[in-house]
C-alpha cells in the first residue's frame, strides 16, 4: 500500500487510535483487579481479626492462653488456610502465634511485628516483603479485653494473587495485539471498501480528455460526501464541455471564413503584382504582403484540420492499408525537397505493416514529420525513415539536425509552439505543424514518442495499433 494514500493514513490513524485505547482499557482493568482482589483480600482478614477479638473479649480473667489458643485453632484453622495469626499483650508478650502454614508460603516467625492501633474499633492494612521474599498483607488492630489489651495480628501470602494477576497480565499481552490485529484488518476491509469508489472515480476522471469529455464520472446514491463530488465533477466537466465545444466552433468558422476573404485578397495581390504600371517598389511591398497572406492562409488551414480532427474527423472514414507502403511513397515524394537542401533521405520500410485508419491524415503525419526534419538538418545531413511491426506498428524518423533542448520536449507538439525563436527564425512555419501530428494520432489511438539531443538529431516514433488488434467501429 502506498504510505501516502488516503487509506494507508486512515488505517495507521484508526490503528494508533484503537492501540491506545486497548492499552489504556487492559491496564485500568488490571490495576483495577489488583486492587479489587487486595481489597476483598484485607476484608476476609479484617473479618478473622473480629474473629479473634471476639474470642479475647468472651474470654475470663485471668486468661488461659491454651484455651485462647485452641479457640483460635479450631475456628480459623490459620495453619490449613495459610494465615498467619499473632495475639500479643500491650507489653509485647505473645500469646498466640500460629505455625507454618500447609503450603510453606511463609515463615511465621520472620513476620515482623504491626503496631496496633490504640483503638478497638481501629485497623491497620500493611503490605510488604519477608526476609524471604514472600509479599505478605497483614491486618492488625487493637482490643480490650476484661484480661487486658491485647494487639492482633492476622495475615496471609499474596502469592496466589500474585499468580492470577499474572496469568491476567499474560492473557492481555496475547489478547491485545490480536484484538487490535482484527479490529484494524476489519478496518482495513472497511477503508478500502469505502474509498473503493473513490478510486473508480479517480480512474474513470483519468480516461476523461478533451477528446471525451461526454463521458460522465459514476455517481453512487449514497447521499454521502462522494456523491456530492461526483455531481459537482460531472457538472464541472459538462461546463468544460460546453467551453471546449464553444471554442471549437469558434475555432471552425472563423478559420472557415477566413479562407474566403484570404483568397480573394491572395487573388487581388497578384493581379496587382501582375500589373506593368506597378514601380518596382511598390511591386516588392506587394511580394511581401502576398507572402504574409500566404502565411496567413497556411495558418487558417491549419487551424481548420485541428478544428476538423478535434470534432473527430479522422475517425469517420477509417480503411485498412499497408503504413509501410505509405511510408515508402511519401518519403519517393519527399526526397526531391530534401535533395533540394543537400539532405540525404534514407527509407526503410521492411514487410507490410497494416493498420487501420485515414490514411489521408496518417500521411499527413508522415508529411509534416518530414517536413519538420528537413528544415531543421542542416546541408550534408541525413533523414532515415523506418516501419517495422512489434506488438504495435512502429513508425520512426530519425534526423541529424539541429535537435531540441530537454526542457521544450515536452511543449512541441503545442499549438503555436516554436523550438527558440533565435534558432529557428529563417526557418517558415506556422507552429501548426507538430500540433496537427499530434490530434491525428491521438485520433488513431497512437502513442508519439520524442528524443532529442542538442547538436546530434531528433527521433519522432509513433506507434499504431496494428489492424489486427484495432477494435471495430
Amino acid at each position: 500500500m502506498n504510505r501516502r494514500s488516503l487509506g494507508f493514513r486512515l488505517v495507521v490513524w484508526f490503528a494508533s487510535v484503537l492501540t491506545a485505547v486497548y492499552l489504556f482499557v487492559a491496564a485500568a482493568m488490571f490495576l483495577e483487579l489488583g486492587r479489587y482482589l487486595k481489597t476483598n483480600f484485607g476484608d476476609a482478614l479484617r473479618r478473622r481479626a473480629d474473629e479473634v477479638g471476639e474470642i479475647l473479649a468472651t474470654a475470663g480473667a485471668p486468661i488461659d492462653e491454651a484455651a485462647i489458643s485452641n479457640e483460635i485453632r479450631s475456628r480459623l484453622l490459620p495453619e490449613s488456610n495459610n494465615r498467619f495469626v499473632r495475639v500479643s499483650r500491650s507489653d509485647g508478650t505473645v500469646v498466640y502465634r500460629s505455625g507454618p502454614p500447609v503450603d510453606r508460603s511463609f515463615d511465621p516467625d520472620a513476620v515482623a511485628a504491626t503496631d496496633a492501633a490504640k483503638s478497638a474499633q481501629s485497623k491497620s492494612v500493611r503490605q510488604f516483603l519477608t526476609p524471604g521474599g514472600t509479599s505478605m498483607l497483614v491486618v492488625a488492630r487493637s482490643v480490650t479485653a476484661t484480661s487486658g489489651s491485647y494487639d492482633i495480628e492476622v495475615g496471609a501470602s499474596l502469592e496466589q494473587i500474585q499468580l492470577v494477576l499474572n496469568y491476567v497480565l499474560i492473557l492481555l499481552i496475547v489478547a491485545v495485539p490480536v484484538l487490535v490485529g482484527v479490529s484494524t484488518s476489519g478496518g482495513y476491509f472497511l477503508i478500502k471498501r469505502a474509498l473503493k469508489s473513490v478510486d473508480h472515480i479517480a480512474k474513470t476522471a483519468e480516461q476523461i480528455s478533451h477528446h471525451n469529455l461526454s463521458e460522465r464520472l459514476p455517481v453512487a446514491k449514497t447521499g454521502d460526501e462522494l456523491e456530492r463530488l461526483s455531481i459537482s465533477v460531472n457538472r464541472m466537466i459538462g461546463r468544460l464541455d460546453e467551453a471546449i465545444q464553444t471554442t471549437r466552433r469558434f475555432l471552425a468558422d472563423a478559420s472557415h471564413e477566413l479562407r474566403t476573404p484570404l483568397t480573394v485578397i491572395k487573388g487581388e495581390l497578384e493581379e496587382v503584382a501582375g500589373s506593368k504600371n506597378l514601380s518596382e517598389e511598390l511591386r516588392e511591398r506587394t511580394g511581401s504582403v502576398l507572402e504574409e497572406v500566404e502565411r496567413l492562409t497556411h495558418i487558417v488551414e491549419g487551424l481548420l484540420a485541428v478544428a476538423r480532427l478535434d470534432a473527430g474527423e479522422a475517425q469517420r472514414e477509417w480503411l485498412r492499408f499497408d503504413l509501410a507502403e505509405l511510408v515508402a511513397t511519401t518519403a519517393d515524394q519527399m526526397k526531391l525537397l530534401a535533395e533540394d537542401q543537400r539532405i540525404t533521405l534514407v527509407c526503410n520500410t521492411g514487410s507490410r505493416v497494416d493498420v487501420e485508419g485515414d490514411h489521408v491524415r496518417l500521411k499527413q503525419v508522415i508529411v509534416n514529420l518530414l517536413d519538420n526534419a528537413i528544415k531543421y538538418t542542416p546541408e550534408g545531413g541525413s533523414i532515415h525513415l523506418s516501419v517495422r511491426a512489434q506488438d504495435r506498428a512502429v513508425l520512426e524518423i530519425v534526423d541529424t539536425g539541429i535537435g531540441i533542448p530537454k526542457d521544450e520536449l515536452a511543449h512541441v507538439f503545442e499549438r503555436f509552439f516554436r523550438v527558440d525563436k533565435a534558432r529557428s527564425r529563417n526557418v517558415e512555419g506556422t507552429g501548426l505543424g507538430l500540433a496537427i501530428v499530434k490530434s491525428i494520432c491521438t485520433a488513431h489511438g497512437a502513442e508519439i514518442e520524442t528524443e532529442s539531443t542538442i547538436g546530434r538529431g531528433s527521433c519522432f516514433r509513433i506507434k499504431f495499433p496494428l489492424a489486427a488488434t484495432v477494435d471495430s467501429r
